[in-house]
């Protein structure tokens, strides 16, 4: 299975250029998985033509970069926005599923009309969460690594997205679409954490990979 996945962007002043950037964790975790991820340039003339030539099953929306219309937002890349923009039309149209990680989230709720706000408390570390429901892929969460200084207020959840996980400020950790195959998480699970396994089941039903210990 290929599925794509964007990529963060950084300015290497030194070098004075601008790179897209993917975590390496992010490749043996997805093989591991079965899938070979597809990495989206950022910049292109036309994000929705190269992703058709790309022959995917899915959409990743990695981690990093600031959205560039929030006030004060540092860190922003006005590219990736729009080559973001451009994928999730498509996935809507085509009803790919998505797979939002942290960043990826905030887009994701941006997208389908949501806001976010300033959050203390939630940049390196790990913190409690609780599932809002009995659920087999939420439930089994009850803490989670965390790096991101926007979140989610129940309140500026998109209408379209269903709250799943919610830390102990109420901030929503994670939502799933009311009709298409989109799953939103704060957290990553590219990075250390004690979900591993809860991250793959949750991964496998999204993407409809089979179980490799089933097979």
């Amino acid at each position: 299975m290929r599925i794509a996945i964007t990529q963060r962007v950084e300015q290497i002043a030194g070098h004075g250029e601008r790179r897209d950037c993917l975590d390496q964790r992010w490749a043996p975790m997805m093989e591991a998985l079965g899938v070979y991820l597809v990495p989206v340039p950022n910049g292109l003339a036309s994000p929705g033509a190269w992703l058709e030539r790309q022959n995917v099953s899915g959409l990743i929306l990695s981690g990093g970069n600031d959205l560039s219309h929030l006030p004060n937002a540092t860190n922003i890349s006005v590219e990736r926005d729009r080559t973001e923009t451009t994928l999730l039309s498509i996935a809507h149209a085509e009803r790919l599923p998505v797979l939002a990680v942290c960043r990826g989230m905030q887009m994701l709720n941006h997208f389908l009309g949501g806001s976010m706000a300033p959050i203390e408390g939630h940049a390196g570390c790990v913190h409690r969460v609780s599932s809002l429901e009995a659920d087999e892929y939420f439930s089994q969460y009850t803490e989670v690594n965390s790096f991101h200084n926007w979140g989610i207020a129940p309140g500026g959840l998109a209408k379209s997205l269903n709250a799943r996980i919610r830390a102990g400020d109420g901030s929503i950790e994670a939502a799933v679409h009311e009709q298409l195959p989109w799953t939103a998480i704060m957290w990553h699970p590219e990075r250390p954490s004690g979900n591993g396994d809860h991250d793959a089941r949750l991964i496998r039903h999204l993407f409809s990979i089979k179980d490799k210990q089933c097979a």
